[in-house]
């Protein structure tokens, strides 16, 4: 036992447990899906940090998660491989981090604890290199710890009373069937992080659980449907990691691609719909304004949100499976009004009227990084008149960088008719101002490749829509792309075939391009991008992000037309946009 300095600290308990290690800091959010290797435990978000860094026998602390919801899949997986970190402590409840966990406790026997802290204390924890986590107990010091330093009595977290209905307690005590009552179970002690004191109906429900991060999401899944298993609501499924019926010809090893569709089926046979798409809100079935659903998939959530108007809480993997099976689910953040406000006011000021749409995920990228976990709210953009593929590529880069589940475009999106109907009235307001110049920076995050020449054309993330098939088809009708460029364009099978009847899709592969269906670009992998690929460009902020980590290619980002001129010379033109 050292004698140095050592300060206890005390916050709320996310996940009980004792452990100790050293301290991994950082004051910037992380996306685990995309940003971590569950088999390496390694942070491959090669935007962070702590790229590089290892986290087994780490204690990682971070304000919280970020980016997409399959993040609690990667840390199930992370913990069921050993490769997890000993503890995890937040700034804020995160529901991601904390979900991961949970499962792995309740499903594999595997648990760290996860804590809380709040600002100051969080802030000097770090400061230091060592931590020993004893449920609500964090104490910290700059040399290694035991647990003798841990105080007899602590304070004990103040628990939600929750109001059950009729039917929650007639689930909870199995009256519904086993499947459903571990999923309340489930659903229950989410409620209860999220401040929730009574759980609601919802209409549907998108699974994103179904994206393929290990086993130990295979198992999950089965092991719901052995327990009989059915969703109470008409649910979908978000895109899985592979093509499900052509991975063989694609040449996608056996073992993955079997584990893969065996995770598809899974979830089918519990009667969720094999959409298989990550832009949910293209199929006839998406909600209307005001409607109550249960989303996850990072993309989708803050699209329902922000551009649909629907009511939906950015739901972390394996919580949308425990709603889909119940029809329950928290009354909570985004499904409540006051929630939805913004406390960050983007007052944008374009320079050039000659506005391309490789504006909307850069300027989607710069807002969501500073928003962080706020609602933010852009004043200045009615003008440019954005459409639904624009305010698609706007969300998808967004949420990528950010937390928060939706944003407002004033005199766009439907919650913000004008300015003082998107602000909170209750919360102190930031204002900040940005002008088309001030986006040069992410630009130049998401265009880090060195190469003059491109390898590889990547489209659809999120899918491609009916009209940016269209678009395409007429960007690529009477050409032909360079032999040495692979063009591939991801959608779900729905807008496949709509694009085929309207004539588009004949355009597209004269051109030479491929088209990919049921799985998308942060599931993709060799041999669909071919070992010899380099170079990557790509019209999608978001997966210029997570792309360099998840395929340890070089990225470039540019607008659909200059990809597809990029495709037909095989040289990457002047990227940079002229409006910059």
């Amino acid at each position: 036992m050292t004698n140095s300095p050592i300060q206890t600290l005390f916050g709320q308990p996310f996940v009980s447990g004792t452990s100790t290690g050293e301290i991994l800091a950082t004051d910037t959010e992380l996306s685990f899906w995309g940003g971590v290797d569950p088999i390496k435990g390694e942070v491959i978000d090669r935007h962070h940090p702590l790229s590089g860094q290892l986290l087994e026998g780490r204690v990682l602390a971070l304000p919280g998660g970020r980016g997409s919801c399959s993040g609690s899949g990667v840390i199930l997986q992370m913990l069921v491989n050993g490769k997890g970190p000993e503890a995890i402590l937040v700034s804020r409840p995160d529901d991601i981090i904390t979900l991961g966990v949970l499962i792995a406790r309740e499903i594999f026997n595997r648990s760290i604890p996860v804590v809380m802290l709040d600002g100051p204390d969080f802030q000097h924890a770090l400061q230091k290199k060592h931590a020993l986590v004893a449920d609500g107990q964090v104490i910290i010091g700059d040399q290694a710890l035991d647990d003798n330093v841990i105080a007899d009595t602590a304070p004990q977290p103040k628990l939600v009373s929750m109001e059950l209905s009729d039917l929650d307690q007639a689930i909870l005590d199995g009256e519904h069937g086993q499947a459903a009552q571990v999923a309340m179970k489930i659903t229950l002690q989410m409620a209860q992080l999220v401040g929730a004191t009574k759980l609601m109906d919802v209409k549907q429900v998108h699974i994103d659980g179904c994206v393929y991060t290990g086993e130990a999401s295979l198992v999950f899944a089965q092991e719901l449907r052995r327990m009989g298993g059915k969703v109470a609501v008409p649910t979908t499924l978000n895109s899985i990691s592979v093509d499900y019926r052509r991975w063989r010809d694609q040449g996608v090893p056996s073992e993955f691609g079997e584990q893969a569709s065996a995770l598809a089926d899974a979830y089918t046979d519990m009667g969720a719909q094999p959409s298989y798409t990550c832009a949910p809100y293209l199929l006839d079935s998406a909600p209307k304004q005001g409607d109550q659903i249960a989303w996850a998939e990072s993309n989708a959530v803050v699209f329902a949100n922000s551009v649909l108007g629907a009511r939906t809480m950015k739901y972390p993997d394996f919580l949308d499976v425990c709603i889909a099976l119940t029809g329950r689910a928290p009354a909570a953040g985004a499904h409540i009004e006051h929630n939805r406000k913004a406390t960050l006011h983007v007052s944008f000021k374009a320079v050039s009227k000659t506005i391309d749409d490789d504006l909307y995920p850069l300027l989607g990228y710069q807002v969501g990084k500073l928003a962080g976990n706020r609602v933010a709210a852009v004043e200045g953009m009615a003008h440019l008149s954005p459409d639904h593929d624009d305010l698609k590529a706007f969300g998808a880069a967004f949420a990528t960088i950010s937390s928060a589940p939706m944003f407002h475009i004033v005199g766009v999106t439907p919650d913000a008719p004008d300015l003082a109907s998107a602000m909170s009235l209750h919360e102190e307001i930031e204002h900040c101002v940005l002008g088309t110049e001030d986006l040069i920076e992410s630009w130049q995050v998401l265009n880090k490749a060195e190469n003059e020449t491109v390898d590889f054309v990547s489209l659809g993330n999120p899918h491609f829509s009916l009209s940016e098939f269209a678009r395409l088809a007429s960007l690529c009708e009477g050409k032909s792309k360079a032999e040495a460029v692979e063009m591939v364009i991801t959608s779900s099978r729905v807008m496949v075939k709509k694009a085929a009847d309207a004539g588009h899709l004949a355009k597209i592969e004269a051109f030479g391009a491929k088209i990919v269906t049921d799985t998308c670009w942060c599931m993709i992998g060799e041999p669909v991008i071919p070992p010899s690929a380099h170079t990557i460009l790509t019209n999608s902020a978001k997966y210029a992000h997570y792309g360099p980590g998840l395929t340890g290619r070089a990225f470039k980002l540019a607008s659909l037309i200059k990809c597809v001129e990029a495709a037909i010379s095989g040289k990457l033109p002047n990227l940079k946009p002229d409006w910059m």
